[in-house]
């Protein structure tokens, strides 16, 4: 994946020795030649736990099983945000927190979207097959709309481009939250079409992998967390300032002296991200005792998450201070991601009739 000049200064060692551990292994069958894995997240505001547990985890887990390609989706955060100067402040967060979540551009290349124009081709390509119906059946573009978020050609046309988002590098594999899941099935939709109109083996058909027990994340207001939602609890931050979002995770008005409902419950669902099984099962009990007030719980949230993710902040304050190692990375990243999508783009173009 090419040479990185400066993975021998000394945040290349820092990264290695704090890597993020494995909370759950994955393991695959031996592939040949080796799977490809591929995912993206938008720099469209700061990255909340429903990020890292929907997708950043499972990507630093999976650098270990394969050759896998990870994106900044800056074409896709267009859709979102209308501030140049918020976009590349957005771009630049996100990059140190692929590196401080545990990618190792030794093992995985890291790179940003639109230093790939190859991706824009491929979807054009794409959107001379695919029926306006299927976009409309999409519910993300449904469920935003009908949260308020202004409708646009970006927005309905999202699938297409995540389809060549993930086509372009041949994935094999895609880890995704539950809330993509339709969007893969568009992916491989569209797979089945160009194959079968030019040629079986133009393009590759991926799989999602999805962890069940993390697919929807919800948010302080029990919906799927989503900074389009603006309903979220950061993964990094000041801690004054998340304590204070997780107060705000929404309760019933159930007296401190009462049992509490646990089904349902906002709070236990994201105290299972970060306690063990103990933990939960006495929170439980705390619920259907009463005689604990809902600040409590969400006290020990907090505390939960705040130790979990000591490693990451740490690392984030080193790489703050090294960001030329951090432009580098995306640099050399996009070198390698765009020999591939050239590559891909070539033998499409061969075989819809560009070239």
């Amino acid at each position: 994946m090419g040479d990185y000049p400066l993975l021998n200064s000394p945040c290349r060692n820092f990264l290695k020795k704090n890597a993020t551990p494995s909370y759950c292994q994955i393991q695959f069958a031996p592939h040949d030649p080796p799977m490809r894995i591929l995912t993206g997240l938008q720099p469209s505001g700061k990255l909340h736990i429903g990020n890292y547990f929907g997708a950043m985890e499972p990507a630093v887990q999976l650098q270990e099983q394969g050759d896998a390609f990870y994106f900044i989706a800056d074409y896709h955060a267009m859709s979102s945000v209308d501030s140049a100067e918020e976009l590349r402040a957005n771009v630049k967060e996100l990059a140190i927190d692929f590196l401080a979540c545990g990618l190792d551009p030794e093992k995985a290349t890291i790179f940003r979207q639109s230093d790939i124009p190859e991706v824009n081709e491929l979807a054009w390509i794409l959107s001379t097959v695919l029926p306006i119906s299927r976009l409309e059946l999409c519910h993300s573009y449904k469920d935003k709309v009908a949260k308020g978020i202004a409708a646009n050609h970006a927005l309905f046309a999202y699938p297409v481009l995540m389809a060549a988002d993930i086509l372009l590098y041949d994935a094999n594999l895609v880890p995704v939250g539950k809330d993509q899941k339709q969007h893969l099935e568009v992916t491989r939709d569209l797979v089945g079409m160009i194959n079968h109109r030019f040629g079986e083996g133009t393009l590759t058909l991926p799989e999602a992998k999805i962890e069940e027990h993390t697919a929807v994340v919800p948010g302080i207001d029990g919906q799927k967390m989503s900074k389009s939602y603006a309903n979220t609890i950061p993964l990094t931050g000041g801690k004054k300032a998340i304590r204070k979002a997780m107060m705000k995770i929404v309760t019933d008005s159930t007296a401190v002296e009462d049992p509490k409902p646990t089904d349902n419950s906002t709070v236990i669902a994201l105290y299972k991200l970060f306690a063990d099984d103990a933990a939960v099962a006495q929170m439980i009990a705390d619920h259907e005792a009463g005689g604990f007030g809902y600040g409590d719980f969400k006290q020990r949230v907090f505390d939960v998450y705040w130790d979990h993710f000591e490693n990451v902040r740490t690392k984030r304050e080193e790489l703050e201070k090294n960001q030329d190692f951090v432009d580098e990375v995306i640099r050399k990243g996009a070198e390698t991601a765009r020999e591939e999508a050239s590559r891909v783009l070539t033998r499409v173009k061969k075989a819809v009739g560009l070239r």
